[in-house]
This record gives C-alpha cells, structure tokens and sequence, in this order.
C-alpha cells in the first residue's frame, strides 16, 4: 500500500461555504465546505466525509473518470464522422441519443460504482485512523434527510440512492470493523 500512496502531496482545506460538499483531486488535495461540519457533528462523522474523499484519490476515481470521458467523446467524434453524410436532422437525432445514451449508461453508473467503492474504503480508512465505523451509518441518513426532495432518479444520478448507500454501508461494516480498534 505504501507504494500506492508514493507523490501524493496530501493538503485538506476547509472552505467557508454553506455548501454541503466535499470533494478530492487527484493527488490528494481535500476541499471539505463548512455547511458540511453540522451534517458531521464532530470528529467521527468529519472522518466519514473525509475518508470518503480520500478514497476516490486512493483509488484514482479522478484519472478512471477522465479516461472514461475520453473514451466516450473519442465515440461521439466517430459517430459524428460517420454520420457525416446524412441529413443534419438524422446527424442530430443519433448524437443526441449517443449523449444520453452514454451518460445514463455508462457514465452515471460507473460513478455510483465509484462512490460505492469511496463509502467501502472510507469506512476501513476511517477505522483504520481509530474512528467507529458505525457512525457513517448515522452521516448518510442525515445526509438523506437534507438531500430529501432534491433527490433525482438514481439512474440519473452519480451517486447511490440514499437508501441503497446506507444498505450498502451497514452490509460493509463488519468488515470495517476488523480494522477498528478503541
């Protein structure tokens, strides 16, 4: 794993913003927005947000995303070419299915495949650095309560669907667990 970890220039800063958000870039810089902190309530749930981010740098989310990106216009670009000769209505027709097309079927869900896999290694990060595990539990489904009604689809979405994380994450914790020590 320490092999792994070699050129990250880890950095965390905190924005003051009432944004509920967190993110990470490749690297390891960490940006955590202070309308996240009363979602926390303390160090553990701070743990959750942030071993979650920590674990899209680890597994390089960020590098996977643009490849796929890449991948997918390199595809629209042939598309185009293809449909070079035909009318520019049909031209349209089949770009804009290839845009949605691909973005609800490989793009959106290849992301909740990432956030699941941020919520497993956060989990075992978290508990790694000595904080319960547990309380993630606890963070999405206060996390759910403020996203409620502002939800999307999760088809639509680049996240799992709230009740899905929090499925996800308690079936994840017994794994966690072995990692966390009082």
């Amino acid at each position: 794993m320490a092999d792994r970890l070699k050129g990250y220039k880890w950095e965390f800063n905190l924005v003051d913003d009432d944004a509920v958000n967190a993110w990470c870039m490749p690297g390891g810089k960490v940006v955590v927005y202070t309308g996240i902190l009363p979602l926390a309530k303390g160090e553990e749930g701070l743990a959750v947000v942030m071993g979650h981010e920590i674990s899209h740098a680890i597994a390089k989310h960020g590098d996977e995303r643009l490849s796929q990106g890449l991948v997918t216009q390199m595809g629209g670009i042939a598309l185009s070419t293809a449909l070079s000769q035909q009318a520019t209505a049909t031209h349209d027709l089949f770009m804009t299915a290839f845009g949605v097309g691909s973005q609800v079927g490989i793009l959106l869900p290849y992301s909740r495949v990432q956030e699941s896999e941020a919520d497993r290694l956060g989990l075992i990060f978290m508990a790694m650095a000595g904080y319960d595990p547990r309380e993630a539990v606890d963070f999405w489904k206060r996390m759910a309560n403020v996203t409620k009604g502002a939800s999307v689809p999760e088809f639509l979405s680049s996240h799992p669907a709230d009740t899905k994380r929090v499925d996800n994450i308690e079936k994840l914790l017994p794994e966690a667990m072995r990692y966390y020590q009082k």
